[in-house]
């Protein structure tokens, strides 16, 4: 099985740093064949691509998404016919629909064993509005169809924090699902880079899936709702959670016994309180001290909500990250390396999303 890796963006966006830091840290020690088209663009160095031992297939014969129909699709068969890679990393032209590249690898999904892996798009921050207005067709199907969406340059004096949410919040409207990094490439390594192209987990779902049924100890998995301002919101109906009996949430539990022999009330927790997450990305940065207050609120101040839990990482202003996990009472706060962009999670009865982002102050 061959993985297919597609990156796409603008001319200048920064997609062919980022390859060469996948090559280096990222794919070592595997078949790689790298297909790109060269529109008008510098491609990647061959003499640095023979040292790393890749492959390369360049497509000079015009526009990659003018030859999908025939020659990309032989292309792309000629090329595992010849070398069998473990992998094959597209880098289409930067004027290109995304679209238009995805659809060119499915067909040819029946005739090759071929998995199409990853969809990233490379946005430069300080381009991101300016493009979408002048040209929107492309620039928004790049984003729209991203698994990924990589924010380059917001390591830049032109990058300020409101610069760079807005770009943010401009994606966000165009693509609800996607992981948006905003910490520069440089700062995270390419085997996480990696890892969150291909998984993409939300900090939402992994905080519920640690949360574990009182009854049986097993996990239950939600499902995910998007709002149309990038919160994340999670309503969880009847599930089963391995014991081999439906319960809804854990937090959310009638009087009645469900037929395992447990009451599933327990504590304060009511029938009538549905349990839901509130999650934001940010790339605001913040001191320990202000984390601190954050949680201590939340621990004590009920206006808040009834809060279960509350995690997340943040850039501090020294230039560190902070993460932290909190239930009531008790909060785990340390440094750590980057993460691809700040992020932000409460699980309570009764949120007020509104008090809690003044108190997160974004």
């Amino acid at each position: 099985m061959t993985k297919i890796d597609i990156f796409s963006g603008f001319l200048g966006a920064g997609k062919t740093t980022l390859i060469k830091k996948l090559l280096t840290e990222a794919y070592k020690g595997e078949q790689v064949v790298l297909i790109e088209n060269e529109f008008g663009e510098i491609g990647i160095d061959g003499g640095f691509l023979k040292e790393a031992g890749i492959e390369i297939r360049e497509m000079n014969s015009g526009c990659i998404c003018c030859s999908l129909v025939g020659d990309f699709g032989e292309a792309l068969k000629e090329v595992i016919q010849k070398y069998s890679p473990d992998r094959i990393i597209i880098e289409p032209s930067g004027v290109g629909k995304l679209s238009d590249v995805i659809k060119a690898v499915q067909k040819v999904e029946g005739e090759v064993d071929i998995k199409l892996n990853s969809f990233t798009t490379v946005v430069d921050v300080t381009k991101c509005k300016m493009y979408m207005k002048n040209f929107g067709e492309f620039f928004s199907n790049q984003i729209e169809y991203a698994g990924t969406v990589i924010l380059s340059r917001t390591d830049t004096p032109k990058a300020t924090d409101d610069k760079v949410q807005a770009a943010v919040e401009l994606i966000r409207s165009l693509n609800q699902t996607a992981a948006v990094i905003t910490t520069p490439v440089e700062q995270l390594s390419g085997a996480k880079i990696l890892d969150i192209m291909e998984n993409n987990r939300s900090l939402e779902k992994e905080l519920m899936e640690e949360e574990t049924c009182p009854v049986c100890g097993g996990h239950h998995h939600d499902h995910h709702h998007h709002d149309h301002e990038h919160e994340h919101h999670h309503h969880h109906d009847h599930e089963e959670c391995g014991c081999g009996h439906d319960h809804e949430h854990h937090h959310h539990h009638d009087h009645e016994e469900c037929g395992c022999g447990h009451d599933h009330h327990h504590g304060h927790h009511h029938a009538d309180e549905v349990f839901t997450s509130w999650g934001r990305e940010t790339v605001k940065s913040f001191s320990r001290e202000e984390i601190e207050q954050i949680l201590n609120t939340l621990s004590t101040d009920e206006s808040y909500g009834m809060i279960l839990r509350a995690k997340g990482m943040v850039s501090s202003e020294n230039g560190e990250w902070i993460y932290f996990d909190m239930v009531p009472g008790e909060a785990d706060i340390r440094t750590g390396s980057p993460d691809y962009t700040g992020r932000l999670c409460v699980i309570g009865s009764k949120i007020d999303e509104t008090k809690l982002a003044e108190l997160f102050g974004i």
